[in-house]
Protein backbone atom coordinates (compact mmCIF):
# COMPACT_ATOMS: atom_id res chain seq x y z
CA UNK A 1 0.00 0.00 0.00
CA UNK A 2 1.03 3.67 -0.60
CA UNK A 3 -0.39 5.94 1.87
CA UNK A 4 1.12 9.42 3.27
CA UNK A 5 2.97 9.10 6.35
CA UNK A 6 1.50 10.28 9.46
CA UNK A 7 3.01 13.94 10.40
CA UNK A 8 4.54 14.12 6.88
CA UNK A 9 1.78 15.96 4.97
CA UNK A 10 1.30 15.57 1.37
CA UNK A 11 1.60 12.20 -0.65
CA UNK A 12 4.61 10.11 -0.60
CA UNK A 13 6.87 9.85 -3.81
CA UNK A 14 5.09 8.67 -6.07
CA UNK A 15 1.55 7.60 -4.54
CA UNK A 16 -1.08 8.99 -6.49
CA UNK A 17 -4.69 10.56 -4.86
CA UNK A 18 -6.66 7.11 -4.20
CA UNK A 19 -3.77 4.77 -4.88
CA UNK A 20 -5.00 1.12 -3.44
CA UNK A 21 -1.69 -0.59 -4.59
CA UNK A 22 1.77 0.72 -5.62
CA UNK A 23 3.08 -1.40 -8.47
CA UNK A 24 6.71 -1.56 -6.93
CA UNK A 25 5.62 -3.44 -3.79
CA UNK A 26 3.41 -5.32 -5.37
CA UNK A 27 -0.65 -5.99 -4.43
CA UNK A 28 -3.29 -8.23 -5.29
CA UNK A 29 -5.67 -8.52 -7.67
CA UNK A 30 -8.94 -9.96 -8.12
CA UNK A 31 -9.95 -11.75 -11.22
CA UNK A 32 -13.58 -12.69 -11.02
CA UNK A 33 -15.15 -14.96 -14.12
CA UNK A 34 -18.52 -16.28 -15.02
CA UNK A 35 -16.54 -19.76 -16.55
CA UNK A 36 -13.41 -21.07 -17.11
CA UNK A 37 -11.29 -19.96 -20.04
CA UNK A 38 -7.95 -19.05 -20.95
CA UNK A 39 -7.81 -15.74 -19.71
CA UNK A 40 -6.48 -16.51 -16.38
CA UNK A 41 -3.07 -17.34 -17.33
CA UNK A 42 -3.06 -15.11 -20.28
CA UNK A 43 -4.06 -12.00 -17.66
CA UNK A 44 -1.49 -12.90 -14.93
CA UNK A 45 1.43 -13.31 -17.68
CA UNK A 46 0.25 -9.81 -18.78
CA UNK A 47 -0.27 -8.69 -14.91
CA UNK A 48 3.23 -10.23 -13.94
CA UNK A 49 5.35 -8.17 -16.46
CA UNK A 50 3.72 -4.55 -15.67
CA UNK A 51 4.03 -5.51 -11.47
CA UNK A 52 6.31 -8.43 -10.98
CA UNK A 53 5.25 -8.59 -7.32
CA UNK A 54 1.91 -8.59 -8.05
CA UNK A 55 -0.31 -11.82 -7.50
CA UNK A 56 -3.71 -12.75 -8.97
CA UNK A 57 -6.35 -13.94 -6.57
CA UNK A 58 -8.38 -16.17 -8.90
CA UNK A 59 -12.10 -17.26 -8.83
CA UNK A 60 -14.46 -18.98 -11.51
CA UNK A 61 -18.61 -18.24 -10.78
CA UNK A 62 -19.28 -21.30 -13.28
CA UNK A 63 -22.78 -19.45 -13.96
CA UNK A 64 -23.41 -18.78 -10.58
CA UNK A 65 -24.66 -15.46 -10.17
CA UNK A 66 -24.96 -15.63 -6.41
CA UNK A 67 -21.49 -17.98 -6.14
CA UNK A 68 -19.73 -14.80 -7.65
CA UNK A 69 -21.45 -12.45 -4.88
CA UNK A 70 -20.20 -14.67 -2.06
CA UNK A 71 -16.54 -14.17 -4.06
CA UNK A 72 -16.25 -11.09 -4.68
CA UNK A 73 -17.23 -10.55 -0.69
CA UNK A 74 -14.61 -13.16 0.18
CA UNK A 75 -11.99 -11.40 -2.36
CA UNK A 76 -12.78 -7.75 -0.36
CA UNK A 77 -12.73 -9.36 3.03
CA UNK A 78 -9.59 -10.52 2.44
CA UNK A 79 -8.27 -6.95 1.84
CA UNK A 80 -8.21 -7.51 -2.09
CA UNK A 81 -8.68 -3.86 -3.26
CA UNK A 82 -8.94 -4.19 -7.39
CA UNK A 83 -11.38 -6.39 -9.13
CA UNK A 84 -11.27 -7.62 -12.69
CA UNK A 85 -15.00 -8.75 -13.16
CA UNK A 86 -16.31 -10.70 -15.50
CA UNK A 87 -19.89 -10.64 -14.17
CA UNK A 88 -22.41 -13.63 -14.65
CA UNK A 89 -25.17 -10.89 -14.72
CA UNK A 90 -23.74 -7.40 -15.95
CA UNK A 91 -27.39 -5.97 -14.91
CA UNK A 92 -27.53 -7.58 -11.49
CA UNK A 93 -24.09 -6.76 -10.77
CA UNK A 94 -24.68 -3.46 -9.47
CA UNK A 95 -25.07 -3.81 -5.75
CA UNK A 96 -21.45 -5.85 -5.44
CA UNK A 97 -19.76 -3.22 -7.32
CA UNK A 98 -21.14 -0.50 -5.06
CA UNK A 99 -20.02 -2.77 -2.43
CA UNK A 100 -16.34 -3.09 -3.41
CA UNK A 101 -16.28 0.72 -3.95
CA UNK A 102 -17.82 1.02 -0.20
CA UNK A 103 -14.78 -0.82 0.78
CA UNK A 104 -11.78 0.99 -1.21
CA UNK A 105 -11.98 -1.54 -3.95
CA UNK A 106 -11.09 -0.42 -7.68
CA UNK A 107 -13.10 -2.39 -10.25
CA UNK A 108 -12.21 -3.08 -13.81
CA UNK A 109 -15.31 -4.75 -15.46
CA UNK A 110 -13.61 -7.34 -17.82
CA UNK A 111 -15.60 -8.63 -20.97
CA UNK A 112 -19.27 -7.56 -19.76
CA UNK A 113 -20.40 -4.08 -18.77
CA UNK A 114 -21.25 -4.64 -15.35
CA UNK A 115 -23.46 -2.21 -14.12
CA UNK A 116 -22.59 0.04 -10.78
CA UNK A 117 -19.44 2.68 -10.61
CA UNK A 118 -17.29 0.67 -11.95
CA UNK A 119 -13.49 2.23 -12.51
CA UNK A 120 -12.91 0.93 -16.19
CA UNK A 121 -13.85 -1.52 -18.95
CA UNK A 122 -12.47 -3.91 -21.42
CA UNK A 123 -14.23 -5.91 -23.81
CA UNK A 124 -14.02 -6.64 -27.56
CA UNK A 125 -15.57 -4.27 -29.51
CA UNK A 126 -18.98 -5.39 -29.30
CA UNK A 127 -20.70 -2.53 -31.84
CA UNK A 128 -17.75 -3.82 -34.33
CA UNK A 129 -18.98 -7.31 -33.43
CA UNK A 130 -22.42 -6.66 -34.49
CA UNK A 131 -21.28 -4.93 -37.72
CA UNK A 132 -18.76 -7.72 -38.80
CA UNK A 133 -21.48 -10.87 -38.09
CA UNK A 134 -23.99 -9.00 -40.78
CA UNK A 135 -21.28 -8.40 -43.40
CA UNK A 136 -19.69 -12.36 -43.02
CA UNK A 137 -23.83 -13.15 -42.97
CA UNK A 138 -24.47 -10.49 -46.37
CA UNK A 139 -21.69 -12.05 -47.70
CA UNK A 140 -22.11 -15.99 -47.51
CA UNK A 141 -25.96 -16.14 -48.27
CA UNK A 142 -27.11 -17.74 -51.43
CA UNK A 143 -30.56 -16.59 -51.29
CA UNK A 144 -32.71 -13.93 -50.96
CA UNK A 145 -34.44 -15.35 -48.12
CA UNK A 146 -34.84 -14.18 -44.34
CA UNK A 147 -32.45 -14.36 -41.93
CA UNK A 148 -33.00 -15.66 -38.19
CA UNK A 149 -31.33 -13.43 -35.92
CA UNK A 150 -30.65 -14.93 -32.16
CA UNK A 151 -29.43 -12.56 -29.81
CA UNK A 152 -28.17 -12.55 -26.35
CA UNK A 153 -29.87 -12.14 -23.16
CA UNK A 154 -32.19 -8.21 -23.08
CA UNK A 155 -30.53 -7.71 -19.52
CA UNK A 156 -26.75 -7.38 -21.30
CA UNK A 157 -25.23 -4.19 -22.24
CA UNK A 158 -22.81 -6.25 -24.35
CA UNK A 159 -25.44 -8.12 -26.31
CA UNK A 160 -27.58 -4.94 -27.07
CA UNK A 161 -24.78 -3.43 -28.33
CA UNK A 162 -23.71 -6.31 -30.58
CA UNK A 163 -27.58 -5.98 -31.61
CA UNK A 164 -27.47 -2.40 -32.86
CA UNK A 165 -24.84 -3.04 -34.91
CA UNK A 166 -26.24 -6.23 -36.78
CA UNK A 167 -29.03 -4.08 -37.48
CA UNK A 168 -27.15 -1.01 -38.77
CA UNK A 169 -25.84 -3.09 -41.22
CA UNK A 170 -29.03 -5.34 -42.19
CA UNK A 171 -31.69 -3.39 -41.60
CA UNK A 172 -32.98 -2.24 -45.22
CA UNK A 173 -30.98 -4.81 -46.93
CA UNK A 174 -32.10 -7.87 -46.13
CA UNK A 175 -35.89 -9.08 -44.45
CA UNK A 176 -35.47 -10.36 -40.69
CA UNK A 177 -37.66 -13.03 -40.54
CA UNK A 178 -37.56 -14.25 -36.67
CA UNK A 179 -35.44 -12.26 -34.21
CA UNK A 180 -35.41 -13.48 -30.59
CA UNK A 181 -33.40 -12.62 -27.71
CA UNK A 182 -32.48 -15.96 -26.02
CA UNK A 183 -31.35 -16.18 -22.12
CA UNK A 184 -29.55 -19.20 -22.93
CA UNK A 185 -28.02 -21.46 -25.72
CA UNK A 186 -30.44 -24.53 -24.89
CA UNK A 187 -33.10 -22.54 -26.08
CA UNK A 188 -31.83 -22.10 -29.45
CA UNK A 189 -32.52 -25.14 -31.41
CA UNK A 190 -36.15 -25.07 -30.32
CA UNK A 191 -35.80 -21.20 -31.86
CA UNK A 192 -34.87 -22.49 -35.34
CA UNK A 193 -37.25 -25.36 -35.47
CA UNK A 194 -40.34 -22.94 -34.81
CA UNK A 195 -38.98 -20.08 -37.35
CA UNK A 196 -38.59 -22.60 -40.07
CA UNK A 197 -42.07 -23.87 -39.43
CA UNK A 198 -43.37 -19.89 -39.57
CA UNK A 199 -41.36 -18.90 -42.50
CA UNK A 200 -42.42 -21.87 -44.71
CA UNK A 201 -40.04 -24.29 -44.72
CA UNK A 202 -36.41 -24.93 -44.62
CA UNK A 203 -35.94 -22.96 -48.38
CA UNK A 204 -36.94 -20.09 -47.02
CA UNK A 205 -34.30 -19.51 -44.50
CA UNK A 206 -31.44 -17.40 -46.04
CA UNK A 207 -29.07 -17.66 -42.87
CA UNK A 208 -28.72 -17.33 -39.46
CA UNK A 209 -26.29 -15.18 -37.21
CA UNK A 210 -26.05 -16.08 -33.30
CA UNK A 211 -24.91 -14.19 -30.15
CA UNK A 212 -22.33 -17.14 -29.47
CA UNK A 213 -20.71 -19.76 -30.71
CA UNK A 214 -22.46 -22.09 -27.60
CA UNK A 215 -25.71 -20.65 -29.77
CA UNK A 216 -24.31 -21.85 -33.07
CA UNK A 217 -23.43 -25.06 -31.70
CA UNK A 218 -27.11 -25.27 -30.72
CA UNK A 219 -28.56 -24.18 -34.03
CA UNK A 220 -25.87 -26.44 -36.14
CA UNK A 221 -27.49 -29.27 -34.91
CA UNK A 222 -30.74 -28.30 -35.50
CA UNK A 223 -30.27 -27.16 -39.14
CA UNK A 224 -28.18 -30.36 -40.21
CA UNK A 225 -31.49 -32.64 -38.31
CA UNK A 226 -33.84 -30.48 -40.68
CA UNK A 227 -31.66 -30.64 -43.91
CA UNK A 228 -29.92 -27.20 -43.68
CA UNK A 229 -26.83 -27.71 -43.58
CA UNK A 230 -25.79 -25.40 -46.27
CA UNK A 231 -27.19 -22.45 -44.57
CA UNK A 232 -25.22 -19.81 -43.35
CA UNK A 233 -23.97 -19.70 -39.95
CA UNK A 234 -22.46 -16.82 -38.14
CA UNK A 235 -21.52 -17.11 -34.57
CA UNK A 236 -19.09 -15.30 -32.10
CA UNK A 237 -16.14 -16.30 -29.71
CA UNK A 238 -13.96 -18.67 -31.79
CA UNK A 239 -14.06 -20.78 -29.06
CA UNK A 240 -12.24 -24.30 -30.41
CA UNK A 241 -15.56 -26.14 -31.24
CA UNK A 242 -16.72 -23.65 -33.30
CA UNK A 243 -13.56 -23.15 -35.07
CA UNK A 244 -13.28 -27.04 -36.28
CA UNK A 245 -16.97 -26.56 -37.24
CA UNK A 246 -15.67 -23.69 -39.95
CA UNK A 247 -13.11 -25.77 -40.46
CA UNK A 248 -15.57 -28.61 -41.51
CA UNK A 249 -18.49 -26.13 -43.28
CA UNK A 250 -20.69 -26.99 -40.77
CA UNK A 251 -20.45 -23.04 -39.64
CA UNK A 252 -20.04 -20.13 -42.02
CA UNK A 253 -17.90 -18.11 -39.84
CA UNK A 254 -17.25 -16.92 -36.12
CA UNK A 255 -16.37 -13.28 -35.05
CA UNK A 256 -13.39 -13.94 -32.61
CA UNK A 257 -12.81 -12.42 -29.45
CA UNK A 258 -9.23 -11.74 -28.99
CA UNK A 259 -8.87 -12.86 -25.02
CA UNK A 260 -5.17 -12.06 -25.28
CA UNK A 261 -5.44 -8.53 -26.71
CA UNK A 262 -8.12 -8.06 -23.70
CA UNK A 263 -6.45 -9.59 -20.83
CA UNK A 264 -3.35 -7.27 -21.66
CA UNK A 265 -5.40 -4.16 -21.65
CA UNK A 266 -7.21 -5.55 -18.22
CA UNK A 267 -4.07 -5.97 -16.41
CA UNK A 268 -3.05 -2.02 -17.56
CA UNK A 269 -5.68 -0.89 -16.76
CA UNK A 270 -6.05 -2.89 -13.00
CA UNK A 271 -2.57 -1.33 -12.12
CA UNK A 272 -3.57 2.30 -13.37
CA UNK A 273 -6.18 2.29 -11.32
CA UNK A 274 -4.78 0.60 -8.17
CA UNK A 275 -1.98 3.87 -8.70
CA UNK A 276 -4.80 6.48 -8.40
CA UNK A 277 -3.75 7.55 -12.28
CA UNK A 278 -6.10 8.99 -14.72
CA UNK A 279 -7.07 5.75 -17.03
CA UNK A 280 -7.31 6.29 -20.62
CA UNK A 281 -9.17 4.18 -23.10
CA UNK A 282 -10.17 4.10 -26.50
CA UNK A 283 -14.09 5.28 -25.77
CA UNK A 284 -15.89 6.57 -23.34
CA UNK A 285 -19.28 4.12 -22.25
CA UNK A 286 -21.93 4.25 -19.85
CA UNK A 287 -23.61 1.45 -17.84
CA UNK A 288 -26.74 2.94 -17.28
CA UNK A 289 -26.01 3.54 -14.01
CA UNK A 290 -22.47 5.22 -14.37
CA UNK A 291 -21.48 7.52 -17.00
CA UNK A 292 -18.15 8.32 -18.27
CA UNK A 293 -16.43 5.33 -17.93
CA UNK A 294 -13.32 4.66 -19.68
CA UNK A 295 -13.22 1.91 -22.15
CA UNK A 296 -10.57 -0.11 -24.04
CA UNK A 297 -12.92 -1.64 -27.05
CA UNK A 298 -10.61 -4.10 -28.72
CA UNK A 299 -11.29 -5.20 -32.36
CA UNK A 300 -12.47 -8.43 -33.35
CA UNK A 301 -11.52 -10.46 -36.09
CA UNK A 302 -13.18 -12.77 -38.46
CA UNK A 303 -12.81 -16.35 -38.93
CA UNK A 304 -13.74 -18.24 -42.04
CA UNK A 305 -12.94 -21.41 -43.66
CA UNK A 306 -10.12 -19.92 -45.73
CA UNK A 307 -8.21 -17.95 -43.37
CA UNK A 308 -9.33 -15.09 -40.33
CA UNK A 309 -9.22 -11.33 -41.25
CA UNK A 310 -10.21 -8.60 -39.86
CA UNK A 311 -8.25 -7.96 -36.81
CA UNK A 312 -5.14 -10.16 -36.96
CA UNK A 313 -4.83 -12.74 -34.89
CA UNK A 314 -2.09 -15.40 -34.56
CA UNK A 315 -3.25 -19.04 -33.62
CA UNK A 316 -6.52 -18.66 -34.41
CA UNK A 317 -6.18 -21.64 -36.34
CA UNK A 318 -5.58 -23.49 -33.33
CA UNK A 319 -8.47 -22.00 -31.14
CA UNK A 320 -5.84 -20.23 -29.23
CA UNK A 321 -7.08 -17.39 -27.16
CA UNK A 322 -10.22 -17.11 -27.98
CA UNK A 323 -13.46 -17.41 -25.72
CA UNK A 324 -17.34 -17.28 -26.70
CA UNK A 325 -18.45 -14.33 -24.88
Amino acid sequence: MSLPSCGQGGRQPGAELGAVGDAREGFTVGLLLPGEGPDRPLFTRALTSLCPRCHVQYADAAGDRARQGRQIGRMLADGVRVLVLGAVDPGAAAPWVARAKLSGAKVVAYDRLANGPVDAYVATDPARVGREQALALLGAMKVAGPVLLLNGSATDPYAATVKRGLHAVLDGRVTIGWERDLTRPDEAAREVAAAVAALGGASKVGGVCCASDAVAEAVAAELARAGMAGVPLIGHGGRPAALGRVRAGAQTATVRTDVAAQAAAAARLAVEVAGGRTVYGTAIVSNGTTVSIPAVLVPPAVVTKGAPHGASAPGVARGQGTRSH
